[in-house]
């Protein structure tokens, strides 16, 4: 094994970097293919997670092997149990942001062996979003190399690509606090703004997003890749004059507004010179009586001039949104086939389970998206919308709205019992508002679905350009959601937390929410859901086991040359708890899938996707499986042992004439990114 050569240095700003070792020599200069990169989060600006590799296909993906791990465990001052990061590709090294403090690593393609890493130490600096992030920026001009990422208290740094080292020209010596010329007033260390998505680097331009408190305006920035200087700032809640203020229809609201950030990863038309990006919703998320009318720029996407920052056009998913269905992830950009002729499209998966098409020039959808009228509800001084934009094609690709024929029916006595809990709630189809909270008087709020984490959510979607289909995985986990209204008037929402309590360290938990802080916290209901037991609220369980029929995750092919799906299957094997549990003895339960926040990768012939829990196979073996499905069939084509489940994004390159396909992975014992190849 040959000797690695590294010195440590420390710079002024409390930085430890570990200097890069030479590259691994030899491989390349035999390699019957050519070397591929993987430069952006999403694969490409046009975030389609397609690879046209094909030497992994379904007649060996079975054979695939470990070549290398990289763990995650000494980077910070705990364990990540959620590494959600998507890394980066560029001529043999791997980039990504990793561990609980958000530190960058460098590694070697080949081996996995740490190049370098850099930490900043941001002292008691706070931030919304921690944990290591969703990964990083790369750009270079032929000559030099960036990489550039957010750290957990609002720093955007720029370091040198093949040292690790902060490049002195920009911002401040390597440093630009994104919390200062954001054309509001926010403390430089307690301002509670942050973000976890990777900048965009479009060109020469940097753009950064924000993922705010109710307090501070989450304002989208474009800076000078190489300087840092402010470009362009674009107000997300307009101010008085700018284009959409009017929408807020009562006096001093955009003003009182906060949040409204882009927190989810964007994407970017080199040619037209746009930045598309989502827009989240205005406090709360589940009511707006400080936020009456349509409120642009809310749950909207935007297409801005990538050099101006000027707004070209939007388009508005939903008009004052009351269930939590912000823009979580990048659009993919794609040429369609529309009436004879190849159409710029934009298809823009949703928390709510549709798949917007647009035309990416102009905005205008591809299939109409007629207004259709929506219910209004019951809370004081609420604002209802009386339509919602509804897409006439593709279909949905999970469920909407909740009806009796949603429920778990099992067995009769399970199909009783959630019926009986139903009775508690409002059931109704998509965009049913959220009602008002009457315990005494048996009204526990509303069954959701899809619930506030989707629907798809922040890994988005994959795309095959031959084929003009899309893939995305979804989950099925049903939520409650209500308004608490005080005898003096005041208005909150109710609680969300609905998951059975069903733990596994391995990372077998179903339906849990996943800390965005990168903890291992899970929040868990503890009360008794006994079937004879008496009804609680927000209890959305019957022994465990959850409310809604399956299956609970899913990954949904959706054929744009048609506006159609193709396909559908669950994704991931039958939970434990599920297959073992005492009253499904000797029920039948087709495969259920497994509830959780995933993407998909596309390559020549596959769709590839970890799943989100282990189970225990026949073998006695407790893992999870990183499966591969035929992209025009949706048949399973294999799977391979993964001791730990998916938690960002697989990515695949070529290194040394050998096929590598990486996937972030996390549970209770530590996070890390693993690499699988075929045999030699």
């Amino acid at each position: 094994m040959r000797s690695i050569n590294r010195r440590m240095m420390m710079a002024a700003s409390s930085v430890l970097v570990l200097a890069p070792r030479a590259m691994a020599q030899g491989a390349a200069s035999t390699a019957a293919r050519p070397d591929t990169d993987w430069l952006h989060y999403g694969g490409d600006l046009a975030s389609t997670r397609y690879s046209p590799l094909d030497q992994i296909g379904a007649a060996n993906f079975n054979k695939l092997e470990v070549a290398w791990r990289f763990s995650t465990n000494a980077l910070g001052p705990t364990l990540d149990a959620y590494f959600n990061s998507t890394p980066l590709i560029v001529k043999g090294r791997i980039f990504t942001t990793a561990g609980m403090r958000r530190d960058v690593v460098a590694l070697d393609a080949a081996t996995g062996e740490l190049l370098w890493f850099y930490r900043h130490d941001e002292g008691q600096r706070l931030g919304t979003r921690g944990g290591p992030g969703f990964g990083c920026a790369y750009w270079t001009d032929g000559t030099q190399e960036r990489i550039l990422f957010c750290t957990r208290g609002y720093t955007m740094i720029s370091l040198d690509a093949k040292t690790g080292l902060p490049d002195p020209n920009f911002g401040d010596k390597g440093l630009l606090d994104l919390r200062l010329n954001n054309d509001q007033e926010i403390d430089p260390n307690r301002g509670v703004i942050g973000i976890h998505a990777p900048p965009l680097v479009v060109k020469n331009t940097v753009v950064v997003g924000a993922a705010p408190s109710a307090a501070v305006k989450g304002y989208l920035r474009g800076f000078d890749v190489k300087t840092g200087q402010r470009k362009w700032i674009f107000h997300t809640i307009p101010r008085k004059g700018e284009f959409g203020y009017d929408t807020w229809i009562t006096p001093g609201q955009a003003e009182a507004a906060g949040n409204m950030g882009v927190w989810a990863p964007m994407s970017a038309d080199e040619e037209l010179g746009l930045v598309y990006a989502g827009v989240e919703l205005p406090p709360t998320d589940l009511n707006g009586p400080t936020r009456h009318g349509n409120a642009l720029f809310a749950e909207s996407v935007v297409a801005l001039d990538i050099e101006t920052g000027q707004r070209k056009w939007h388009y508005q998913l939903t008009h004052h949104g009351l269930w939590d269905h912000d823009i979580p992830c990048a659009a993919i950009l794609c040429d369609i086939p529309v009436n004879g002729r190849m159409v710029k499209a934009l298809a823009q998966p949703s928390k709510q389970g549709f798949l917007y098409v647009l035309n990416r020039e102009t905005g205008k959808p591809i299939w109409p998206i007629p207004e259709r009228p929506a219910p209004k509800g019951d809370v004081p001084g609420e604002w209802y919308s009386p339509t919602q934009p509804v897409p006439s094609k593709p279909p949905p690709y999970d469920v909407q709205g909740v009806s009796e024929n949603d429920l778990i029916d099992w067995t009769p006595e399970l199909k009783a019992r959630a019926v009986a809990i139903s009775k508690h709630y409002k059931l109704g189809p998509l965009f049913t508002p959220p009602p008002v909270v009457k315990i005494d008087q048996g009204m526990f709020g509303m069954m959701l679905l899809p619930g506030t984490q989707g629907g798809a959510n922040w890994p988005g979607g994959s795309y095959d350009p031959e084929s003009h289909m899309v893939y995305v995985y979804s989950k099925t986990r049903m939520e409650a959601a209500g308004i608490n209204v005080a005898a003096d008037g005041r208005v909150s929402q109710a609680g969300l937390v609905t998951t059975p309590n069903t733990a596994d360290p391995q990372g077998g938990i179903f339906g849990g929410n996943a800390s965005l802080t990168g903890g291992s916290e899970r929040t868990f209901v503890t009360v008794n859901d006994a079937i004879d037991a008496p009804i609680v609220p927000r209890l959305l369980s019957i022994e465990g086991l959850p409310l809604n029929k399956p299956p609970f995750g899913r990954i949904t092919a959706i054929d744009l040359n048609k506006g159609a799906i193709a396909w559908q299957v669950a994704h991931g094997e039958t939970p434990d708890f599920i297959r073992n549990h005492p009253r499904l003895k000797g029920v039948k339960i087709p495969r259920t899938g497994q509830s959780g926040i995933l993407g998909t990768l596309t390559t020549k012939t596959l769709v590839i996707c970890g799943d989100a829990g282990v189970f225990t196979d026949e073998q006695g073996r407790k893992a999870a499986r990183l499966r591969a499905y035929d992209k025009a069939t949706g048949e399973e084509k294999g799977a391979v042992l993964m001791d730990k489940v998916q938690t960002g994004s697989p990515i695949t390159y070529m290194q040394g004439g050998r096929q590598y396909i990486v996937v972030p992975t996390g549970s209770g014992y530590g996070s890390e990114l693993v690499a699988y190849r075929l045999p030699a």
